[in-house]
């Protein structure tokens, strides 16, 4: 015997409902340049978030000096229940330009992935950006004598190198693991 659809749509809107209630990762977007300040605003409303930050040198005309730069240029992260009073306090926040997700409405990122950026970022292992590619995806060779061919993408890195992707932002990082020990989840 099978459900009625107006059963169905009140069961998912009930399951929806409880997981949104429950704390998750989200990003945001932020206005060009705004990731700390909106960093320090959720701070002050005691709103758990999450700016990850590297170190880079940058050199001007009379000096070189390390600085600190969002690993993510244009986002932040934070963790809110999306029927909380917090969500809408996130998006009153100066400088936050909306929730990343289909109509704005948020994709929760798992908690591992956020745990995986942090531990990257404390063990001070040299990593590298990634453009974020799905194998499958159409590509194009850029430089060398291939420049210009386009194809399917069908394997990524032999090298032994980790991915690390948030698929909200479609951003992806690359740590070389040559040596270490793996094993399958």
């Amino acid at each position: 015997m099978s459900s009625s659809p107006k059963l169905q749509t009140e069961l998912g809107d009930s399951i929806t409902t409880a997981l949104s209630a429950h704390p998750q990762w989200y990003a945001i977007r932020t206005r060009s340049r705004h990731e700390k300040m909106v960093a320090e605003q959720l701070q002050r409303q005691e709103i758990e978030s999450f700016l990850p930050l590297v170190k880079r040198t940058r050199k001007w005309s009379d000096r070189t000096k390390e600085v600190e730069l969002p690993l993510f240029s244009g986002y932040n992260f934070v963790r809110v229940a999306l029927t909380s009073p917090d969500r809408l306090r996130v998006l009153q926040t100066h400088g936050v330009a909306g929730f990343v997700g289909i109509n704005g409405c948020g994709t929760a990122i798992p908690d591992g992935q956020i745990e995986d950026i942090r531990t990257l970022l404390a063990s001070k292992v040299p990593f590298q950006e990634q453009p974020f590619l799905r194998v499958g995806q159409r590509v194009r060779i850029r430089g060398g004598s291939l420049d210009g061919v386009e194809g399917i993408l069908s394997a990524q890195n032999e090298d032994r190198s980790l991915v690390i992707s948030l698929e909200p932002i479609q951003r992806s990082l690359s740590v070389r693991i040559q040596g270490y020990a793996v094993e399958p989840v």
